[in-house]
Formats: structure tokens, sequence, C-alpha cells
């Protein structure tokens, strides 16, 4: 038997293990929430926006309604629209006023996106593909994908999700259920506004400029550094703060055992989607501006729809072993078993995440083979931008490359 203290020790880490696993899934909950909640958020500005404009003072003459509102007045002084029921629209619902509170336009946008949100949502569940499971290997989260199948996987870590009672979902659909719908913070709805937007930059012909811009020169760097690659035995690549994982899956259609990794929920699950579910380019359709009033010289713009992917992830030729990790990039890669496992770290707007950039760089150090390069293009001040004035609001991105010395070199150079 171990003696006392070993057992208590023990019980502790169990304990603690227990706790972090709680609250990963509360928080994978309430991101899950947070993409069910899209259409009733949408409603939600809409009605805000009615109340501000019934709140205006007589003389100012910003919003002048073509039509005679006054009939759609009752009462109580709510507006009322009666447009034609569309039961196959997420905007419509059994209430009159709830029905109402959309236009026909915003329906149709709000309609498409919403769609897409709760397939979103349905993709994270599907276990023929991507499993919620504890992980291999190590307890920091780190995940592979499974390469007898050949599949690309992202798969989530954590054990399986309970409600509030204890009741694990028996199947993905019942992570659909509005018991599992909770009452989700304006925050977090910004949230999945913002990988609407983000979709367009890494996964939609409109973002090929700025991919062009950041994503070009990495490729290009890469394809120099390792110009003999074999297929029986191709480098390794990971790439850290992989987003949307379009990086690390160019850089697997170059010939790499590309791995991305990411820590954020709200990215996985929309990465997981692209590419794991979508069967064809161009196969969904989103109006990522339709929530912003800036910027826009014109209706259309706000209102432009944009369709992703721009290509088919399965069919872009990718190398066997391409993957996605979920996990905080420290934990994950400090394990003991990713020292000298890579030939290349990518690290593209990520190090300026960090809260030690010493640390970063140590690992990034550590896992990397003797010989090994480092990329990395990115700003380093770009998340505290916000700080400067006006004329100061701008950041410069570097781009270097680092190469690892080996340990023989670096023994002798002593």
């Amino acid at each position: 038997m171990k003696p006392r203290q070993e057992q208590e020790e023990d019980e502790e880490r169990l304990r603690q293990r227990k706790l972090e696993e709680s609250l990963e899934i509360k928080s994978l909950r309430r991101i899950v929430s947070a993409y069910l909640n899209y259409p009733e958020a949408a409603e939600e500005d809409v009605k805000r926006y009615e109340r501000s404009f019934r709140k205006l003072p007589p003389s100012h003459k910003a919003f002048e309604p073509p039509l005679d509102m006054s009939q759609d007045i009752d009462d109580s002084g709510e507006l009322h629209f009666e447009w034609p029921p569309n039961d196959g629209n997420v905007c419509s619902h059994e209430s009159t006023t709830a029905r109402g509170s959309c236009s026909k336009l915003d329906e149709a946008c709000c309609g498409e996106s919403s769609n897409v949100m709760s397939k979103l949502a349905e993709g994270l569940t599907a276990n023929e593909e991507v499993q919620i499971e504890g992980c291999h290997g190590s307890d920091t989260g780190s995940c592979l994908a499974g390469e007898e199948n050949n599949k690309m996987t992202a798969e989530c870590c954590g054990n399986h999700v309970s409600d509030s009672n204890g009741n694990v979902p028996s199947s993905p659909r019942d992570w659909l259920d509005p018991s599992f719908q909770l009452h989700v913070p304006l925050v977090d709805v910004d949230k999945v506004r913002c990988i609407l937007r983000n979709i367009v930059r890494d996964w939609a012909a409109e973002g090929q400029k700025e991919r062009d811009q950041c994503y070009k020169p990495i490729l290009e760097e890469l394809n120099s550094l390792f110009p003999s690659r074999c297929n029986k035995s191709p480098p390794t690549c990971l790439v850290p703060g992989a987003g949307f994982g379009r990086l690390a899956l160019e850089i697997s259609c170059l010939g790499f055992v590309s791995q991305g990794n990411e820590f954020s929920y709200y990215m996985m699950i929309c990465s997981s989607f692209i590419l794991n579910q979508t069967q064809n380019a161009g196969e969904w359709t989103i109006y990522p501006w339709i929530h912003s009033n800036c910027n826009s010289l014109s209706d259309s713009d706000q209102l432009r729809p944009v369709s992703f992917p721009d290509i088919h992830p399965a069919s872009a030729g990718i190398t066997e072993g391409f993957s996605m990790c979920g996990g905080d990039f420290v934990e994950v890669y400090s394990d003991p078993s990713q020292v000298g496992v890579w030939d290349a770290v990518v690290t593209c707007f990520f190090i300026d995440t960090a809260h030690n950039i010493v640390e970063y760089i140590e690992i990034i150090s550590r896992i990397l083979k003797d010989g090994g390069v480092w990329i990395n293009l990115g700003p380093l001040l770009y998340h505290f931008a916000d700080m400067y004035g006006q004329e100061d609001n701008r950041y410069f991105a570097a781009f270097w490359t680092m190469r690892k010395k080996s340990a023989a070199v670096e023994k002798h150079s002593t």
C-alpha cells in the first residue's frame, strides 16, 4: 500500500482533475449555447433597433419609414409587422410579436447564417468523425487525429458533457434540446459573430488577398527550406494558434505532416465543421456583415452574402497525418513526449498572445529537432493596439526564420 501522504496527494490530484473537467464542460456548454442562440440574439437586435427608433425625438429625421406604420401600433404602443409565415425560417416563431420582429430581408440573411450556426453545433456532436472524449497520451488536452481511417479530425478534449442534473446527452441531437440552450451573455454572442467574419478571411474567396499577404510568405519559405520532401517520410510542422485550420491545411498540402493547435473552443468547433462536415466548395452561405453598421457605403455592402469554403478540404490534397489539436500551447507542448518532435514550427499572428514570450520561445526551441526551423509572421503588440492614439493605431508585422543549432554544434561553439 502507498504511504498515507502519497494517497492524499493522489486524491488531491484527482479532485483537481475533476474540477478542471467540470469547468471545461461548463465552458463548452456555454459556447455551444452561444452558437445555438444566434437567431434569438439577432431577433433581439432587431427589437432593440425598433425601440431606439420609437424613442427618437420628433425633430430627429434620421429614420423616415416609407409606409404609414400607425396601423401596426396597438394600444400597448408595440409595433407589429405581419409577414407571410415561413415555417422553414429560424426567425419564425409561434408568437406573433416574435414572428413580426424580423423584416423579410433580415429573415433571409439571419436565416441562412442561423442554419450554419445550427450545423456548426451539430457538427461538434457528430460522433462519426468528432468525438468528445478523454485524450490519450497526456493529461494536457492534446488530441491527435487517428491515422487508421485517414480522416481529418478535430477532437474536443474533455469527458462526456452533462447538464445541471448530471444527465449525459444520449445522442448528438440531445445537444439541440432547448434545455441546453442557456441564457447567452452579449459577449458570447459577439464572439459568434466574430467567428462569422473570420470565416471570410480563412475559408472564402473574399479572403484570398489577406491570405496571400500572411500565409504565402510562410508557405514559400517552407517550400524553399525543405526542397526534398519525401512521401515516405515527410517533414513535420506544427502550427500553434491555428484558428480555423486553413494555414495548417495549406502546409499539409505542401507535403508536410501538419498539426494545428488551437485553444479557443469557438475556433475549434468551426474548424471541425469546415474540415469534417463540408461536402463541396461553396456549400454554405452566410451574411457576416449583417450585424455591423460600420464601414459600409451602402446597404448592399452590409447585406453582401459570402459562400464558403472556397475549396473542399478533403479534396485539397492533404498529406496523411494532418490533425488538429485542442488545448493551451504551453500545457500541451511542454509535455516530455513533444521534445525534439517537429522539423518546423510556424507561428502566424500568434506569439503576441503570450503571457510570457520567453516561455513560448523556450518551448518552441525544445520541441524542434536539431536543425529545425521556426518561421514567424505577425506583430509583437497586436493585442495592445487599442492602447495607442488614432495616429498610432497600427502595427507592423515581423517576419523571420530561425534555425535551431544541433547539440553537437552548440557544444563545440562553447
